[in-house]
C-alpha cells in the first residue's frame, strides 16, 4: 500500500519537480538565448559555454526561486492553490526549505563553469530570488519591487549573462544592454499578468500585488502599457540600425499583442491566464528578433 500523504516524510521526484516547475524555466533560458545571439560571437565553437548556461538560467537558478517562493507562500497558497507540492503535503515538513538551500549551493558550484561574470550574476540572480519571496525583504509583498525584481533578473539579467559570458566575460556593449534593460521593463507587466490568479489570497495574506493595490482594470492597463512601450521604443532602435525587417516583425507582433491586450482589458481578472498563453509569446518573439538584428548589425 503506497503512503498516505499523512504519514510521508520525504518528498517523492514527482512533487519535486512539480515544486521546481519546468514550465517557467522559459523566459529565463529565452532570455539567455538571446544574450548568446545578440553578442555577435560564434556559437558553434561555445556550444558548452551556452549548455552551461541554458542550465543554470532554468533547471537550477529559476527552479530554486520556484522553490523558495513556493516554501515562503505556503500559506497563501494553501488559500489559492492547495494542491500545490508543500500545502498538499506532497512535500513534507522543512524538505521545501530544504529543497530551494541544496540547489542554490549547487546552481552556485555549477556557475563557477562560466567565470567570474558568470558566477557573479548567477549569485545576484539567487539573491534577488530570496529577496523576492524571503522575509524581511520579501519583494513580493510589494507589486512595483517584486515585479520589477522578477522581470529584471528572468530578461535583462539572463540576457546580459548571456552576451557577456560569449565574450569572455566582458561587458556586453551598449546596444546589447538597452535591448535587455527593455525586455526587462516589458517583463514587469508579465508579472503584473501572473498576479491576477492569486488576487484573493493575496489580499487576504496583505500581499500587495499591483491587482491588489490598484484593482484589475488598473493594473491589466498598467500591464498592457509596461509591456508596449519598450516595444515601441525597441521598434525605433531597430530602424535606426537600418534592420527594417525585423523592424516590421516587431511591429507585427506588437499589433497582435495589442489586439490581444484589448480583448483581455475587458475582462482582466477572468482573462489573464489566456492573454498570457497567448500574447507572451508574441513578445519573446519580438525579444529574439531583436537579438537576430543586432547580431547583423554588429
Amino acid at each position: 500500500m503506497s503512503q498516505s500523504l499523512s504519514q510521508r516524510v520525504t518528498p517523492d521526484l514527482a512533487a519535486i519537480t512539480e515544486l521546481f516547475k519546468p514550465i517557467t524555466w522559459f523566459p529565463p533560458m529565452w532570455a539567455f538565448t538571446c544574450g548568446v545571439i545578440a553578442s555577435g560571437a560564434d556559437l558553434y565553437t561555445n556550444i558548452p559555454i551556452i549548455l552551461v548556461g541554458l542550465l543554470l538560467t532554468g533547471p537550477m537558478v529559476c527552479a530554486t526561486s520556484q522553490a523558495v517562493n513556493d516554501w515562503y507562500d505556503r500559506e497563501v497558497d494553501a488559500i489559492n492553490e492547495p494542491n500545490r507540492p508543500i500545502p498538499s503535503g506532497r512535500i513534507p515538513g522543512r524538505w521545501g526549505l530544504f529543497i530551494a538551500c541544496a540547489w542554490t549551493g549547487l546552481s552556485l558550484l555549477i556557475a563557477t563553469a562560466l567565470g567570474q561574470w558568470g558566477f557573479l550574476a548567477t549569485l545576484l540572480a539567487l539573491v534577488l530570488a530570496w529577496a523576492y519571496s524571503m522575509p524581511p525583504l520579501r519583494l513580493k509583498q510589494n507589486g512595483w519591487l517584486g515585479n520589477a525584481a522578477c522581470g529584471l533578473s528572468y530578461e535583462s539579467l539572463a540576457w546580459i549573462t548571456g552576451s557577456a559570458v560569449m565574450v569572455g566575460g566582458m561587458m556586453p556593449s551598449m546596444e546589447s544592454l538597452s535591448l535587455a534593460i527593455l525586455y526587462g521593463i516589458g517583463a514587469h507587466g508579465i508579472m503584473t499578468l501572473n498576479d491576477f490568479k492569486s488576487i484573493t489570497g493575496d489580499r487576504q495574506m496583505g500581499i500587495r500585488s499591483l491587482p491588489v493595490q490598484l484593482g484589475p482594470r488598473r493594473a491589466a492597463a498598467l500591464a498592457c502599457w509596461t509591456m508596449a512601450c519598450p516595444q515601441v521604443v525597441v521598434i525605433g532602435i531597430l530602424f535606426y540600425w537600418q534592420a527594417s525587417v525585423y523592424a516590421a516583425a516587431v511591429i507585427a507582433l506588437l499589433i497582435g499583442q495589442l489586439i490581444l491586450m484589448r480583448w483581455f482589458m475587458r475582462a482582466p481578472s477572468e482573462r489573464a491566464i489566456y492573454y498570457s498563453g497567448f500574447g507572451i509569446p508574441m513578445f519573446v518573439c519580438g525579444m529574439m528578433m531583436s537579438a537576430f538584428a543586432l547580431r547583423g548589425a554588429l
